[in-house]
């Protein structure tokens, strides 16, 4: 699960990426709406933690962006207004829960679960391919297939930003920790492994590579 922490407040936010991380949850965090936004671009989110406002700015404006680009994602607003207006307010421009600041990170971590668990499934169905990215499994005409590791997030990725392209540097910084620490090549022996233990099994073709500027998801697409 990977959460996403938008808070200007430096100190805050590394005690809440703290406190996820050692919960298991992966995350980053954006100290402004510029990098929020372009987090968001980049990488899918389970979860959004955004704190209202942001430097005088109505981070609430975000909210139909991540819900039109990512549906199934939550979103939980931190905010110190303790009005009831500003938590309507908060709730009907599409945010899925409201807690007030100060934060009692017990509190917070079960408010997480509850909508992680709870939340719209992930599970991508085309056809007869699934893909679930919960249980690292994929399933085809009822036969699961073994595709695990980073080929299977590079796989997912690419399924849920169907028949977009997409570069290996937005792959890179969607699915590795650390994208500088690797080389892009990562990227072309993941998409190898996929077609190899996959599509060239099955007979089908998942990715298919367009010259230049990266890779887009284009099952179903049957092999002649």
């Amino acid at each position: 699960m990977r959460i996403l922490i938008v808070e200007s407040d430096t100190t805050l936010s590394k005690s809440i990426s703290e406190t996820l991380t050692q919960e298991g949850y992966q995350n980053d965090v954006a100290e402004n709406m510029g990098d929020a936004k372009y987090f968001i671009e980049i990488r899918n989110y389970d979860l959004v933690l955004l704190s209202w406002p942001i430097a005088n700015e109505n981070s609430l404006d975000i909210i139909p962006t991540v819900k039109t680009e990512a549906h199934k994602t939550s979103i939980i607003v931190l905010s110190e207004r303790d009005d009831k207006a500003s938590e309507i307010k908060a709730l009907k421009s599409g945010a899925d829960d409201y807690i007030k600041k100060p934060l009692d990170f017990d509190i917070l971590l079960v408010r997480i679960e509850a909508k992680l668990r709870f939340g719209v499934s992930n599970i991508i169905e085309i056809d007869d391919l699934i893909i679930n990215p919960e249980e690292e499994k994929i399933i085809y005409e009822g036969e699961e297939i073994e595709l695990k590791g980073k080929p299977f997030e590079v796989l997912t990725h690419l399924a849920i930003h169907k028949d977009q392209i997409v570069s290996k540097e937005q792959l890179l910084d969607a699915i590795w920790e650390e994208p500088e620490l690797v080389t892009p090549n990562v990227i072309e022996v993941a998409i190898n492994q996929i077609r190899q233990k996959m599509d060239k099994p099955l007979g089908i073709t998942t990715i298919e590579t367009v010259r230049r500027r990266g890779y887009r998801f284009c099952f179903p697409k049957k092999i002649n």
